[in-house]
């Protein structure tokens, strides 16, 4: 049995939504990341592709914002538990964590490239060549 008093369904996805406005308020580079995926989702479906194609294109999308989320939570929490005060560790945890976005990011561009690029190339035979 916890110490904590358990929560209803309806009072969990409260908090799980405070979470996310907090962090969407919290953080530019989510409103960023949202933005573009708002935008990327839009110009697939204006391209009219398949839906294993969006669906890989949210997998992608989902991946950078998964990470862009834990890497916000970990910042946070670090900053709370360090109050702000300069630590060589928590820098590199920060930056660890960081990197992870990047990764996230950067290999959701290539499948993003390589989805479009195709689709693209369907429209325009010619276009890279």
């Amino acid at each position: 049995m916890s110490k904590f008093k358990t929560q209803g369904i309806m009072h969990t996805f409260k908090n799980a939504g405070r979470g996310l406005r907090l962090s969407i308020k919290a953080e530019r580079n989510i409103r960023i990341h949202l933005i573009a995926a708002f935008l990327v989702i839009c110009f697939a479906l204006y391209l009219k592709m398949s839906v294993s194609k969006i669906c890989v294109l949210i997998i992608a999308i989902s991946n950078v914002m998964v990470a862009e989320f834990i890497n916000t939570s970990l910042e946070f929490g670090l900053d709370a538990i360090f109050h702000n005060k300069y630590s060589k560790l928590v820098g590199m945890a920060k930056d660890i964590s960081a990197g992870a976005v990047i990764v996230a990011s950067f290999f959701s561009a290539v499948i993003g490239l390589l989805l479009f690029g195709e689709e693209l190339l369907k429209i325009f035979p010619n276009l890279f060549f």
